[in-house]
């Protein structure tokens, strides 16, 4: 592979060496600039310059080959945190990280409901400050707050977003209530696509390899992962997977489409699919007035344990997801592919299976394997996503979003 065309003075030479250590620490000096392509002293400009802003730090020497034993250089896992949030209709998600993307807080709180959203956004805003207090975090180490939400955006000053989950939400200045309420810098993204970038943070993947994140919630969202930066396309609203078109024949989907694997597989559809089955809405017990993650736990536990409808049902949503997911490979040449979200947590093995089964025909099978694994934490990954947002802003800038303080 082509080594990247770097200078010491770019903000991509910092989020190179920031995205190497990260993913290949403990890694000496030596090793950097062989990985990086730039020179030796433009190395060591530029981590002299993280060891004094303590974003890495000395991990002691690697074992001698026979000359003198090379300093290692690790992140600081201490150096910073980044806080998360995840807001839903059902509920919202606080995280709070090190780092390296490892959790050290969490809270779950009522979403935003049919609440008024300047009263979630006011209840919201007392609540994050007293969980960041009981945390023990240093304000210091925050450089702002990421919230991340489901569907579309408009990425004006103050974000607007259209979600269809949260319809009294559209025309909401969501960036710039958020500020106002927390007094901090505040970025707002789609959770999938933070999702995305929690995953190949936490989990020290390559900047090399090609990678994105199937995120199911209650609908279905993906990120990709290109070069250690997120893939924004035009309008940051790119890896749209729900309206890849799974079904010529079927229904529109609210985007305008047929047969979109949002109308066809996510597991809102999916429960309304139950609720019709009379064997298995009768049998697992659904309700109508429960929630979709509610229902939609009960299916999982059902197909997981091998009862026969509901995972005939479960494996046809599957199956949906992993030939979306085949034009998602196709289209990017993925190395890697975690499943995410709350709506696999319970029966993600099988949504494993079917994607697996699915990329055994994609275009570059013989080239190379597309590995396809499951989130160790896929509940959370959005907040955990949303506090790598923040991270990657500050410590490998050029990579994300800065976070600018737009408030009075």
């Amino acid at each position: 592979m082509a080594r990247p065309q770097a200078t010491p003075e770019s903000p991509g030479s910092r989020a190179l060496v920031v995205d190497l250590i990260r993913s290949s620490g403990p890694i000496s000096r030596v090793e950097l600039t062989t990985a990086t392509g730039l020179t030796q002293p433009a190395i060591s400009l530029i981590v002299r310059k993280l060891l004094d802003d303590g974003v890495i730090v000395d991990a002691g020497t690697a074992p001698s080959t026979g000359g003198k034993p090379r300093r290692l250089l690790d992140m600081n896992r201490r150096a910073r945190h980044g806080i998360g949030i995840q807001l839903g209709l059902e509920s919202a998600t606080f995280v709070a990280t090190d780092t390296n993307g490892g959790v050290i807080a969490r809270e779950r709180l009522p979403g935003a409901g049919t609440e008024d959203p300047t009263m979630v956004i006011t209840r919201l805003a007392a609540a994050l400050r007293s969980f960041a207090s009981a945390a023990d975090i240093p304000p210091a180490s925050v450089n702002g707050v990421a919230l991340v939400v489901p569907g579309p955006m408009r990425m004006n000053p103050d974000v607007v977003i259209e979600a269809p989950s949260l319809p009294h939400w559209r025309e909401v200045p969501v960036r710039a209530e958020f500020e106002r309420a927390l007094g901090m810098p505040v970025l707002v993204d789609n959770d999938a696509s933070a999702a995305a970038l929690g995953e190949f943070w936490s989990r020290g993947v390559s900047r090399y390899h090609s990678f994105a994140c199937i995120y199911i919630g209650s609908g279905v969202g993906a990120g990709v992962v290109v070069d250690g930066a997120l893939f924004r396309g035009a309008s940051s609203n790119a890896a749209e997977i729900g309206h890849i078109a799974v079904a010529t024949d079927g229904p529109e989907c609210f985007c305008g489409n047929y047969g979109c694997l949002e109308v066809m597989a996510a597991p809102r559809v999916m429960v309304q699919r139950a609720l019709a089955h009379p064997g298995i809405a009768a049998r697992l017990r659904l309700d109508e007035r429960a929630t979709v993650a509610q229902n939609w736990e009960a299916i999982s536990r059902a197909a997981v344990a091998e009862d026969p409808d509901a995972a005939e049902l479960v494996t046809d949503g599957a199956n949906a997801v992993g030939r979306a997911a085949l034009t998602l490979t196709n289209l990017f040449d993925l190395d890697e592919i975690v499943l995410s979200g709350p709506g696999i947590a319970t029966a993600g093995s099988i949504y494993v299976r079917e994607v697996r089964t699915a990329l055994r025909r994609s275009f570059a099978r013989k080239t190379h394997l597309t590995t396809v694994d499951l989130s160790i934490n896929p509940t959370d990954s959005a907040a955990i996503g949303a506090a790598a947002l923040t991270l990657q802003g500050e410590l490998a800038p050029g990579h994300g979003p800065a976070l600018k303080f737009s408030g009075p």
